[in-house]
């Protein structure tokens, strides 16, 4: 009868999540060429105002790594699942340039994605299709991450009826019919149904859980202080390392990272002027308080749920759910923990789907004129990859998080770099990007992360820096590229406040 009941409500908001998905693009449908067809369903015709920017952002904030991942780690390590809240903050402030820049640069010359906008930078369409491949292995394993979460989360609502394997194909058949109908505008209105629900289901569990188990906060935190003292502090309970250094250099290339990670690009080329997005980076630090909440349930699962091992301290925070709650209630904080993976997973496919059909397929002149159809194309086959992955190779959550921002922290120097410096090389970026990314995968998958005590993406990030440079000041000269800055470069009066035209003097 439990399943029943909570499968039952899990079902009907998942039709109701199909629902808006396609109420949102309801007479938006436009060609399948390389013009509005694909801006509508990539980056929702540039229109979305700062409520859907917003929330749309902030499915990159809260996903199932937050309320699995952030609670697992909690649960095994305490103090160093911090530098969650510290690095969004901080990307959260780099955003505020950052975002405006790339969304002019976007909108001027009429780019769709970071693959574009490299390919525009340095007139190299192949440096785009490159990325794209680049960037597509640095986000399959977050597709993944998603329906694992998902996967688990159906599982443990469903109290075992839906086996884990099912559980995974449901997230993936959900998420992948809904993005290559939806678009980025459906995913920013199933994100506002997400967001409510997250905020009033953890806003409960905040206040159920400590009052229920332990009889309020002040016996919950002093049993933490008394029995669990090394939870509390650096570096944390069993953490292999994860220490001061660890957790200050983690910030810093995660902060870096996310602002140009191709999803919250996509959630910037989206917006309808610069501000929406400046708006949007100081009212997005408010939601991360939300992110407390998991990381103390994770803490209370300690003394309610011992002797969790590995991949199943992602369960912390659902067996409270489970072992406390009737079953409606189960089911509705599952369907909240369920759309904190379709809407980011459903932005992670569509970005990959994008950089494909835009840049590596879209290339091809005989395929150039259905950029929109094979962007959807891609998106299946992308998120049945990462389902195979899922089978295949399965993880800790935060470890696959980890393995996609250290890669893709490797894109800044090309990017970011490159849009305001003119003397940045092509030679240079790529050289800068190889060593880089080839440091990060030696470390990362030879066992060595943390290196010395800090994160492996910030040693190979300074070695790209340190070659990017080299190779600019002493390596090849490139023809002369006789277009102008502002054709280049991501100039300040493309980007102006509103009431300011573009490109007028400030």
């Amino acid at each position: 009868m439990n399943a029943t009941v909570s499968t039952t409500i899990f079902a009907a908001f998942m039709v109701l999540t199909v629902v808006l998905g396609l109420l949102a693009v309801r007479g938006r449908r436009g060609g399948n060429g390389s013009g509005a067809g694909l801006a509508e369903w990539s980056v929702g015709g540039r229109s979305l105002g700062t409520v859907f920017i917003w929330v749309l952002m902030a499915g990159e904030s809260y996903t199932s790594f937050s309320y699995l991942g952030a609670a697992g780690w909690g649960y095994n390590f305490g103090a160093p699942v911090l530098y969650v809240l510290a690095y969004m903050s901080c990307g959260y402030a780099i955003g505020y340039v950052v975002g405006p820049m790339l969304w002019a640069y976007a909108r001027r010359h009429g780019l769709v994605g970071i693959t574009d906008i490299i390919a525009h930078r340095y007139r190299r369409p192949w440096l785009g299709a490159a990325v794209a491949v680049l960037a597509t292995v640095c986000l399959l394993p977050y597709i993944q991450l998603q329906i694992t979460g998902m996967g688990v989360v159906v599982s443990t609502i469903s109290y075992g009826t839906i086996s884990l394997n099912w559980a995974y194909f449901i997230g993936f058949a959900v998420t992948t019919g809904f993005v290559v109908v939806s678009g980025l505008r459906g995913s920013a209105w199933v994100s506002v149904l997400k967001d409510v629900l997250v905020i009033v289901t953890l806003g409960f569990l905040a206040v159920y859980v400590p009052l229920h188990y332990f009889g309020g906060y002040g016996p919950f935190l002093d049993r933490i202080v008394a029995e669990k003292p090394q939870w509390l502090t650096f570096p944390g309970h069993a953490s292999g390392g994860l220490g001061q250094s660890w957790f200050v250099t983690t910030t810093l290339i995660n902060s870096l990272t996310v602002v140009i990670f191709p999803t919250t690009v996509a959630g910037y080329l989206g917006a309808r002027n610069a501000d929406a997005l400046r708006r949007n980076a100081m009212y997005l630090p408010f939601y991360n308080v939300l992110l407390f909440v998991p990381m103390l349930l994770g803490l209370a699962a300690l003394f309610v749920v011992p002797g969790l091992t590995g991949a199943g301290s992602n369960l912390a925070l659902f067996k409270l759910v489970v072992d406390s709650l009737p079953a409606w209630a189960v089911g509705v904080i599952g369907v909240a923990a369920a759309l904190s993976s379709i809407v980011p997973m459903a932005v992670f496919m569509l970005v990959i789907g994008t950089m494909w059909g835009r840049s590596v397929l879209g290339a091809v002149p005989r395929l150039a004129s259905r950029q929109k159809t094979w962007s959807q194309v891609v998106v299946v086959v992308a998120g049945a990859l990462a389902l195979l992955l899922t089978y295949t190779a399965p993880t800790t959550l935060v470890r696959l998080s980890l393995i996609s921002y250290e890669g893709m922290a490797q894109l800044v120097p090309m990017l970011l770099l490159g849009l305001v410096w003119r003397r940045l090389t092509m030679y240079a970026a790529v050289s800068g990007l190889a060593a880089g990314f080839a440091l990060v995968c030696v470390l990362v998958f030879g066992g060595h992360d943390p290196i010395w005590g800090v994160n492996a993406g910030i040693v190979g990030l300074a070695v790209n820096v340190v070659v990017t440079l080299a190779v600019t000041w002493l390596g090849p000269r490139e023809r002369a590229d006789d277009r102008p800055d502002a054709e280049v470069l991501a100039l300040e009066d493309e980007f102006p406040r509103a009431g300011t035209a573009a490109g007028a003097p400030r």
